[in-house]
């Protein structure tokens, strides 16, 4: 089983010195943990997607501009050398908005298949926050369209 960028610098980010952490058969001490954040640092009120794609088919900026067609921004990406068991590679991506529904979509269509999210709230503010704040509005668009 392999250990992805994400989840080596969130694992990074408890780490204590003279822990190690365990990626793809490399351990890697705390004190590398600078370098691996350097690639991919802590951002809020963004997501970090895993995609996967033949060798042949990989274009960066077509990736970029699946990401763009979505309204986002490409703030990270990184090829990993992890390669899975069909040939394909792993890209990590990180776009401006915390929601990917549109972006896994437009990057579907663009070829490229996502096998995994992670969204991060703006700071301060749980997820729970971000759903109540989507339901009061919801409920006062039913209002007014009830009128």
């Amino acid at each position: 089983m392999t250990t992805n960028l994400v989840e080596i610098i969130e694992k990074g980010k408890k780490l204590t010195q003279g822990i190690d952490i365990l990626a793809e058969k490399k351990a890697f001490q705390a004190s590398e943990l600078p370098e691996l954040l350097r690639l991919m640092p802590p951002r809020e009120e963004s997501t970090e997607l895993t995609v996967v794609c033949h060798p042949a088919d990989f274009s960066a900026s077509a990736l970029a501009r699946a990401v763009e067609d979505s309204n986002a921004h490409l703030v990270n990406m990184n090829v990993t050398g992890a390669v899975r068991d069909d040939g394909r590679m792993t890209i990590e991506l990180r776009t401006s908005l915390r929601h990917s529904d549109n972006t896994i979509r437009s990057l579907a269509r663009y070829g490229f298949e996502t096998v995994s999210s992670k969204s991060f709230p703006a700071a301060g503010e749980t997820e729970g926050d971000y759903d109540e704040g989507l339901r009061t509005r919801a409920a006062e668009l039913l209002h007014i369209l009830n009128l």
